[in-house]
C-alpha cells in the first residue's frame, strides 16, 4: 500500500492507546508518551474500544519472558493492522532499546521502533514511517532531553510523580536497567521544584518522587545531601500535602535523609527499601553493597526517627546460588524488619545480566516452595502490623478507583498517610477524589484496612476541586482532551507497581 493510500484512509482526528509494562519509570514515560501525542493532535481512544489509530507499546526488558509477551500482543494486532489502512504500531521502552532492529525483523509490520533515551521523536517518527511508508528505528545512546521536559498527560488531578532523575550507576547482577537506563542523571534542583509549584499550582495535593535509585539523587551534581535537602525544600510548598519518594537504595540512604522525612511535616511517614535478600553471601553475589545488618540499622533509625512508619520491600527468591541457610537469613530479616508489605520475585533470569550466566542456577520446584513460604509468613505479619492500626484515627485522601468493590459495598476507598488503602464508608455529604476524609479504624485485613463507622470529617480541597473540573471536561470531551501544561493526575498507587523489575 502506497504512503498516499495510507494517509486519505484516515478520516478525521487520530486516536491512540499507549500500553504500558514494568516499572514506575515506564509508568512515568507513557504519561509523557501520552503528553507528546496529544501535543501533536492526537486524542485518546475510548477505553476498551480496541480500535486506536496508533497503538504505542512501552515495553520492559527485565523479565526473561518479555520478548514473548511484546510479541504474542504483536502478533495478536497484525491482522487488524493488515485489515485497517492508515493504523500503525509503535514499539518503545527497554525492550526496545535493547532489541532494536531485531524487532522489525521478528514483526515487520511495526511501524516505529523507539528507546527509552528518545522518547521525545515518538511523533516525529509516526508522521515520518507514514510518509516514507517503511518502519523507522531509531535509538539514541544517550538521553536527549531530561523527559520532564517533554509533554504530559497525567491520569487523575490530585497526586503525580515528579523525576529528580533517570539511569542508574549501580551494577547489580540481576539487573539489566543501567545498560537500558544509562548512567544517572541528576536533574536541577530549582527545575524539580519549578515542576512540583506548577503542578500544585493545578489542583496536585500529592507528590511521588521518583528515580531509579532516588536517594542517589546528588551524585550528578556534587551534592551527598541533595536529596534530603529536596525533602526540605518540599516541605516549603504551601499547598502541598504529601510527599512520597520511590525507589531508594539502602547503600544511600543516610541519617540526613531519616532526619529530613522525620522533620518535614508532608513527607509521608512510608519507606519502600529493598531488601531483594537478607543473606550477606547472596547479597555479594547479587552485587549490592549492603549487608544484613546495614540495612537492619536503617530499619532501626528510621522506626526511631518515625515510630508510626510503614516500611515495604521488595525481595527475590532463589538467586543463583541461593542455599537453604540463604534463604532463611532472608525470613529472619523480614521477621526482624516486620514490613507492612513485602513485593516477592522468584528470580527469573534476565537476559543480558551477569546473573543470568552464573552457576547454582535452582531449581524451579525449589523456588517456587521458598516462595510459598515467604509470603505466608509476611502475609502473616503484613495482618499483625494492620490489626495495630485498629482504633486509630487517621486522615485519608480519597483515592479513584483503587477500591474495586466500592460499588456493591457502598464504600469508598483512600490512603493513609503512611500509604495504607482504607475503605470507609460513604458519607451522606459529596467525596470527591483529592478531598481529605477523617475516619476510624475498625478492621484490619492482611492488605487493607476498614473503616465501618461514620466519617468523622469531610474536607473539600483544591486537588477534589481539581478532579472535578477534570471529570466534567473528560465527560464533556469523551475521547480525550489537553488540559494544558503543565497537566496534573495521579500515579499508579506505590503498592499497586512498587519495584516492578525488582532492581532497586
Amino acid at each position: 500500500m502506497s504512503s498516499i493510500d495510507r494517509s486519505q484512509s484516515v478520516g478525521g482526528t487520530r486516536t491512540y492507546e499507549v500500553r504500558t509494562y514494568g516499572c514506575q519509570m515506564n509508568v512515568h514515560d507513557s504519561e509523557r508518551l501520552s503528553g507528546l501525542l496529544e501535543d501533536a493532535g492526537y486524542v485518546r481512544a475510548p477505553e476498551g474500544a480496541d480500535e486506536a489509530d496508533v497503538v504505542v507499546f512501552n515495553t520492559c526488558a527485565v523479565r526473561e519472558n518479555a520478548d514473548n509477551k511484546l510479541y504474542g500482543n504483536l502478533g495478536h494486532l497484525a491482522p487488524k493492522k493488515a485489515s485497517r489502512p492508515g493504523m500503525q504500531i509503535a514499539v518503545g521502552g527497554c525492550l526496545a532499546q535493547k532489541d532494536r532492529d531485531t524487532i522489525v525483523k521478528r514483526a515487520p509490520w511495526v511501524d516505529v521502533v523507539f528507546g527509552t533515551h528518545n522518547i521525545g521523536k515518538l511523533p516525529v517518527l509516526l508522521e515520518r514511517a507514514r510518509v516514507q511508508d517503511e518502519a523507522q528505528v531509531e535509538i539514541a545512546e544517550s538521553l536527549e532531553a531530561f523527559p520532564s521536559t517533554l509533554p504530559t498527560r497525567r491520569e487523575s488531578a490530585y497526586a503525580a510523580w515528579v523525576s529528580i532523575s533517570v539511569g542508574c550507576n549501580n551494577t547489580c547482577t540481576f539487573c539489566i536497567v543501567p545498560a537500558l537506563r544509562g548512567k544517572e542523571k541528576d536533574r536541577r534542583p530549582g527545575d524539580i521544584l519549578a515542576e512540583i509549584e506548577a503542578l500544585v499550582a493545578e489542583g496536585v495535593s500529592e507528590i511521588t518522587l521518583l528515580g531509579q535509585n532516588v536517594n542517589a539523587y546528588g551524585s550528578d551534581i556534587g551534592d551527598r545531601e541533595a536529596f534530603s535537602k529536596l525533602l526540605r525544600a518540599c516541605g516549603k510548598i504551601e499547598g502541598l500535602e504529601r510527599v512520597r519518594f520511590t525507589s531508594p537504595h539502602p547503600r544511600d540512604f543516610t541519617d540526613d535523609v531519616i532526619a529530613a522525612m522525620a522533620e518535614t511535616p508532608n513527607v509521608m511517614p512510608q519507606l519502600h527499601m529493598p531488601l531483594q535478600s537478607g543473606s550477606d553471601p547472596v547479597l555479594k553475589a547479587m552485587r549490592r553493597s549492603y549487608r544484613q545488618e546495614r540495612f537492619l540499622g536503617i530499619i532501626e533509625k528510621v522506626r526511631a526517627a518515625i515510630p508510626h512508619a510503614a516500611i515495604s520491600t521488595d525481595i527475590i527468591v532463589g538467586f543463583p546460588g541461593e542455599t537453604e541457610e540463604d534463604f532463611e537469613q532472608t525470613l529472619h530479616v523480614v521477621r526482624e524488619a516486620r514490613f507492612a508489605q513485602a513485593f516477592t520475585f522468584q528470580y527469573s533470569k534476565r537476559p543480558g545480566t551477569p546473573a543470568a550466566d552464573m552457576d547454582g542456577q535452582i531449581p524451579k520446584k525449589v523456588v517456587q516452595e521458598r516462595y510459598q513460604r515467604l509470603v505466608a509468613l509476611q502475609e502473616e505479619i503484613s495482618w499483625e502490623e494492620n490489626k495495630k492500626q485498629v482504633g486509630r484515627t487517621l486522615e485519608l485522601m480519597v483515592a479513584e478507583g483503587e477500591g474495586r468493590k466500592d460499588d456493591t459495598t457502598h464504600r469508598l476507598s483512600g490512603r493513609a498517610p503512611d500509604n495504607r488503602l482504607v475503605h470507609f464508608t460513604k458519607p451522606d455529604q459529596e467525596v470527591r477524589p483529592g478531598d481529605v476524609v477523617t475516619v476510624e479504624i475498625t478492621y484490619a485485613a492482611p492488605h487493607h484496612l476498614l473503616a465501618e463507622g461514620p466519617v468523622l470529617d469531610v474536607r473539600r480541597t483544591r486537588a477534589g476541586d481539581a478532579w472535578e473540573k477534570r471529570n466534567a471536561a473528560e465527560k464533556a470531551t469523551p475521547v480525550g482532551v489537553m488540559l494544558g501544561l503543565p497537566k496534573i493526575g495521579a500515579p499508579e498507587p506505590l503498592p499497586a507497581v512498587a519495584s516492578g523489575c525488582g532492581c532497586d
